[in-house]
């Protein structure tokens, strides 16, 4: 599934979402720049006031006396320049500090987008795209944030005080430096047209390119063992042509830009010139020269702007991307309906795994798919351990994760004390059900960080009795560092710690998804029968290939082609000599 991008009004409103509280530092920004701009426009003025003092000396006395006028002009341009520099140096302190919180809330909005994802949103997004998006987005964003908006407030502060400058200084020649202009307008307007498009594109290729890099490392070993190392390098050599191509058409948007700005940075200058000097019977030589200075000055913050256009439009994209993520997040129904009861029930349940679906309610399609569960009825009574077993594609996952409230049902309903599971919000949700499948993480933390995940609120003994009762007697020191470059687990190793936490949650219904297929069998039977007097009273449903697990449940559910083909005890399914019996007898003799 391709994550969504953000559309240009939603990137408005959270940049203005993000600028908001900084409202204050803004107002500071371009109140400073403000001034030491128009500190600094004195200078050319006050030139030409010197100039025309000099040309206008053609005796002694007033030689004698425009020296004087020209040694305290030259004091006063001193003093506002360092007053311009002072300015400026503090109005650019204030605006890194601006951008540096901005791009810290940027970070901790996408973390907290990322981890508030619906689980089905995850695991259909492409693992490269999402990689993409929480590193070369985020910090395009964040890089922007912090170095091109402080250089592109001030600079449009001080193109803004120049052109007013000159236009007061002189209509005439203002109005001819401003005309001159309009061709940096017209290749901005052409550039900006296009590069959103452009740029968009090139961070999907991007993603693209970062999936199928991840795909062929992440499955390297399959890679080698079925032989398909050409396969996947031509499907790499792919995707660095697109992202090559994508990166290509921004370069040729920049190619095109960047000499029509420089052409166009130098005609305001060359305008002012050949009109003063056309007019020079009607203005002083002073005004012309103050008007081109002023003009010049206008090239460095103008060329600042155009340079950042380029990284705006890009981080414009990324931003958008990142925004994606918002849509993602937004929750679905929730019910503030409590269960009545324990009992879970599932009736005439059908399933789908549509492709063209979006997890999110607001984003469902009506693209038709095959059901993999059809008309399933099934109720799992409080403190009860039902083992649910079938041949691999049975459905027997796609149905623990519809009890688990990860996914919705096509039709029909799962409900917990007649609340649909997946209507509970998550934190009400996990005090209901768990789901623990194959798939572990380990954190970059300690042992007891880790553990405190479930449970933020528990004791080290506590911690050490979720331990203990997982077999998980490798764990000494609460303190040591594990995951990352730290101490490396091994697979039983891992699931352990996830089973510990289990313990710690303390929902009331555990669904096991072939959660002990990684411990050795002794281990697996042993973290089984611990799990099961732990859980006294509450109600487990393993979903296991390892029929030791259906021997030993109160009843037993067989998938079959997406349907319960038999429910009932292991004696009876054994006696009624069905699918259960034969895969019974199947793996009784491999034992």
């Amino acid at each position: 599934m391709t994550m969504p991008v953000a559309d240009s009004r939603q990137v408005w409103r959270a940049a203005g979402r993000l600028v908001r509280p900084e409202r204050g530092p803004v107002a500071v920004v371009l109140a400073l720049n403000g001034l030491a701009a128009s500190a600094g426009l004195l200078g050319p003025w006050l030139l030409g006031r010197m100039l025309n003092a000099i040309t206008g000396a053609h005796d002694t006395a007033q030689r004698h006396a425009a020296v004087g006028t020209v040694d305290r002009i030259a004091v006063v341009i001193l003093a506002m320049a360092a007053v311009s520099m002072v300015l400026t140096r503090y109005a650019r302190l204030v605006a890194f500090r601006f951008g540096e919180r901005t791009a810290a809330r940027v970070r901790e909005e996408f973390l907290d987008r990322t981890l508030a994802l619906p689980a089905v949103a995850v695991e259909r997004a492409s693992a490269g795209d999402l990689t993409a998006r929480a590193t070369t987005d985020v910090s395009t964003v964040a890089s922007t944030l912090r170095d091109a908006m402080p250089d592109v407030l001030i600079s449009l502060v001080q193109v803004l005080v120049i052109i007013v400058a000159v236009v007061l200084l002189d209509p005439i020649l203002g109005a001819c430096g401003v005309v001159s202009l309009a061709g940096t307008w017209v290749a901005a307007r052409w550039y900006l047209r296009r590069a959103r498009a452009a740029y968009l594109d090139e961070g999907a290729a991007s993603s693209i390119l970062a999936e199928e890099l991840t795909a062929t490392a992440a499955g390297a070993r399959t890679v080698e063992t079925l032989s398909l190392a050409r396969r996947r390098i031509t499907a790499v050599d792919e995707a660095v042509a697109g992202s090559r191509r994508a990166r290509l058409r921004t370069l040729g948007l920049r190619t095109v830009l960047y000499p029509a700005v420089d052409i166009s940075a130098i005609l305001p200058v060359a305008a002012v010139l050949l009109i003063g000097g056309a007019f020079y019977h009607r203005s002083d030589i002073g005004t012309v020269v103050a008007a081109a200075l002023y003009l010049r000055q206008l090239i460095a913050p103008l060329e600042v702007v155009l340079m950042w256009i380029e990284e705006l439009q890009s981080s414009s994209a990324s931003f958008a991307r990142v925004e994606g993520l918002a849509v993602l997040a937004e929750p679905g129904p929730v019910t503030d309906a409590e269960p009545a009861d324990d009992r879970i029930a599932v009736t005439d349940v059908r399933y789908a795994y549509d492709q063209g679906r979006r997890p999110s309610p607001r984003w469902e399609s009506q693209v038709e798919a095959r059901d993999v569960l059809h008309g399933i009825d099934l109720t799992v009574r409080p403190g009860e351990r039902l083992a649910v077993v079938g041949a691999s594609g049975a459905g027997k996952s796609t149905l623990g994760r519809l009890l688990a409230g990860i996914d919705r049902p096509r039709t029909g309903t799962v409900t917990v004390g007649g609340v649909p599971i997946a209507d509970l919000g998550p934190e009400r949700l996990r005090e209901q059900v768990v789901l623990v499948t194959q798939e572990y993480h380990v954190f970059h933390d300690s042992i007891r960080g880790n553990l405190l995940i479930a449970c933020p609120g528990a004791t080290d003994a506590h911690l050490r009795a979720a331990l203990d009762t997982v077999g998980a007697q490798w764990a000494g020191d609460l303190d040591t560092l594990v995951g990352g470059d730290a101490q490396t687990l091994d697979g039983a190793q891992a699931q352990q710690l996830a089973l510990a936490r289990v313990i710690l949650a303390d929902p009331h219904t555990v669904i096991l998804d072939e959660a002990t297929a990684l411990l050795d069998p002794a281990s697996a039977r042993h973290t089984e029968h611990a799990l099961a007097a732990v859980l006294e009273g509450r109600t487990v449903i393993a979903i296991a290939h390892r029929l030791q697990t259906a021997h030993d449940a109160d009843r037993v559910a067989v998938m079959d082609a997406g349907t319960v083909s038999e429910l009932g005890t292991h004696d009876e399914l054994v006696a009624a000599g069905g699918t259960y019996a034969a895969l019974w007898r199947s793996w009784h003799q491999q034992a």
